[in-house]
């Protein structure tokens, strides 16, 4: 626990690519295997099950620092993360441990099936061991709630310096549905243990946005345009009879996709499409908030797969025969990919077709009919392309459509959380209607530093009302809101919602009054919504 704990303090304390990677090289070098497993498993969203509720944290925490719950709650509004308020208030340790890692995140998984009593003796027992960082650390743990600025790419490149490896080769290791319970170091990047493992999907190869004119990409005959849809990234794999459906955040999801897994059992052995998930009907794509509908829901009910039906469209072929194909290039890929289509015939089942046309200037034209399309815009992929791993530039890129935007007025402003825990950067908007201010939309990305900062003023010198952590604010700052997608939703006052919104500029020129209204919101709810 020592180890990792150096490890939080020092990825937290700098934003540096070089600082982290250092300071994961030297956890590797000094943790155990079994540690270094799980250090893996917990940066890469394989935590352990939670057996402590929020709720026991926070009254056991106020009785043992004999806090009052108000008290409590201020501190939590203030510091903005659970985890880090308990470990501020408990008393200093009175106790001492020599336990790693693993050993206390075996004694967390130990307490599945005892009382609350034994819950409470032994978290009361760990908190008196701990110090002020490891408490923090141990609190992270039982919550699942880590989030200091460590991607999987990072924690790949850390481990490939560590082992002398390809990144390519610990991508592929990190992938699939590995228990870090059950697995050693060793075996975890074995590739004789990988292959067999008959679920593991390949690292997804993302797009870079495109940076610059198409035309500097070179003659359009070299490139493959598609449609870059709005669905869920993911791979269909057949090996020896059984399927897997996998997301691109490795979830396996055969149970909420039943019809994906149907026509996935009609595919040769040793097959693996890459693709996305689609709301999908009478050969076209429907709006994304009927997917929605299907996500997150653990039991698929016969009236969801009526309402919501999907399909499959496949977009690369990365496995053939059992052949490793992600090495090949594009246009033999897609002549395959497209063989294979011919001979399986299923209504779930769906061809992404490339876009055919004679200049960057037509292309560019088809790409501003998008949304018609429920699409995000443009795929770009070189006909020469190899099938890489993770984000990388060159050879693909997403030539996206400029977002939808509203102007709205901050109506209620919130304190963020981690480095934002002093900060109100967590925002309402509303827009008029009539007299009244109506919310419609809330946002917490997209302002500088700076700008935050002057916000925050402006929040601590207009407060209204207080609601808790929520504070009314004087209806007078207008900002530009960005969206992707826009629906109706009766559980918003406004009736609608909105797909990822965030801040796209702060409207320093623009008065209250002439931020948005309610119709103009519906208008473009008219013309683009689902």
């Amino acid at each position: 626990m020592k180890y990792f704990s150096q490890l939080i303090t020092q990825l937290d304390q700098s934003n540096k690519t070089k600082d982290k990677l250092a300071a994961l090289d030297q956890f590797f070098h000094a943790a155990s295997d079994q540690d270094k497993v799980w250090a893996i498993a917990i940066f890469t969203h394989r935590r352990p099950k939670r057996q402590i509720a929020t709720k026991q944290l926070r009254e056991w925490c106020m009785e043992m620092s004999e806090t009052p719950a108000w008290l409590f709650e201020e501190c939590y509004h203030t510091v903005g993360d659970l985890a880090e308020t308990i470990s501020l208030l408990l008393p200093l340790p009175f106790q001492t441990h020599e336990m790693d890692l693993s050993a206390w995140i075996q004694k967390l998984q130990n307490l599945k099936g005892l009382d609350d009593e034994d819950k409470k003796a032994f978290l009361i027992d760990s908190w008196s061991r701990l110090d002020r960082m490891e408490r923090f650390v141990f609190n992270k743990i039982i919550t699942g709630g880590f989030r200091i600025g460590v991607s999987q790419n990072l924690i790949t490149q850390a481990l490939a310096n560590f082992l002398d490896r390809e990144k390519s080769e610990i991508a592929y290791a990190l992938m699939g549905n590995w228990d870090p319970e059950k697995i050693s170091f060793q075996d975890l990047f074995d590739q004789s243990q990988n292959q067999q493992d008959l679920s593991k999907p390949y690292p997804f190869f993302l797009a870079h946005p495109l940076e610059s004119e198409p035309q500097e990409l070179g003659s359009l005959d070299e490139w493959q345009a598609e449609w870059k849809w709005d669905g869920i990234r993911g791979q269909i794999i057949s090996r020896d009879g059984e399927v897997f459906i996998w997301s691109r955040g490795e979830e396996l999801v055969n149970e909420k996709f039943p019809e994906l897994v149907e026509f996935a059992l009609q595919l040769p052995s040793g097959t693996v499409l890459d693709g996305e998930i689609l709301a999908f009907q009478s050969g076209q794509p429907l709006p994304f908030s009927l997917l929605q509908t299907r996500i997150g829901r653990k039991n698929v009910s016969k009236k969801i797969l009526k309402d919501a039906p999907v399909s499959f469209l496949a977009y690369d072929l990365l496995e053939w025969e059992g052949l490793d194909f992600r090495e090949k290039p594009l246009s033999t890929r897609r002549s395959q990919l497209e063989s294979l289509f011919a001979q399986v015939d299923h209504s779930h089942f769906e061809l992404s077709d490339p876009l055919t046309t004679e200049s960057w200037e037509k292309l560019a034209m088809i790409r501003e009919d998008s949304r018609a399309h429920f699409a995000e815009g443009l795929m770009l992929k070189h006909k020469k392309s190899p099938y890489e791993t993770g984000r990388k530039r060159g050879n693909w890129w997403k030539w996206k459509i400029d977002p939808l935007t509203i102007d709205g007025v901050m109506i209620y402003a919130q304190k963020g959380h981690g480095r934002r825990a002093d900060l109100y950067s967590d925002y309402t908007f509303a827009v008029w209607d009539g007299d009244q201010l109506v919310p419609f939309a809330k946002a917490y990305s997209g302002l500088t530093d700076a700008e935050m900062r002057e916000v925050d003023q402006f929040v601590n010198k207009n407060t209204k009302e207080r609601f808790g952590p929520v504070r009314t604010v004087k209806p007078e700052l207008v900002f530009e809101i960005a969206f992707e997608g826009i629906q109706d939703s009766p559980r918003h006052k406004s009736g609608i919602a909105l797909r990822f919104p965030r801040i796209l500029r702060w409207r320093k020129d623009k008065p209250k009054e002439e931020a948005n209204t309610l119709q103009e919101l519906r208008s473009l709810l008219d013309l683009y919504g689902g």
